[in-house]
């Protein structure tokens, strides 16, 4: 099983409708800390709402799967109300096979979007869905984040140079 995402993107903003319908998608599994809001914010900005707005709109189903604590996604999903899913461990999968049943999809039309490698990439992997990966928001800077951060450099210069490598080809 590869590390590598599927994608890597500037920002949720960039993963579109059109994209994720291409790739087949229909529902998807958010992250919360540091891919949609940063660690100090508690609720979703305008722009977060209006992204999940156009999912919505598509009929893209959502939900939140996060390793951080209940009290934390539940003001942040209180007035969403989206299947969401606390404390999950990930890379563990046991909350993101969960937030599938929830959602009524399987790995095959459901996207994990997140922005640690080691964590949410991973567990995406691990189920045989598309994992689509961001930069952190606002990064931690405790010893732990900053070695995870450390080992995960070398797995998104391995996602550059394919990606260099098949605009080659084409």
């Amino acid at each position: 099983m590869s590390l590598l995402p599927d994608r890597i993107f500037g920002t949720y903003q960039e993963i579109t409708v059109d994209f994720l319908k291409s790739e087949g998608i229909e529902a998807v599994i958010l992250d919360v800390d540091n891919t949609l809001i940063p660690y100090e914010e508690i609720e979703p900005r305008p722009a977060v709402l209006a992204w999940i707005n156009t999912l919505i709109e598509a009929n893209i189903a959502i939900s939140f799967v996060t390793n951080n604590h209940k009290h934390r996604l539940q003001y942040f999903n209180r007035n969403l109300n989206f299947p969401a899913f606390h404390d999950s461990w990930k890379p563990f999968s046991r909350n993101m096979k969960r937030a599938m049943r929830a959602m009524g999809s399987t790995p095959e039309n459901t996207a994990n979007i997140g922005d640690q490698i080691f964590t949410d990439t991973w567990a995406g992997k691990r189920l045989g869905m598309k994992s689509y990966l961001l930069p952190p928001i606002r990064d931690k800077r405790d010893p732990f984040t900053r070695l995870k951060r450390l080992l995960e450099k070398p797995i998104v210069r391995r996602y550059y140079a394919a990606q260099k490598e098949q605009e080659q080809k084409e």
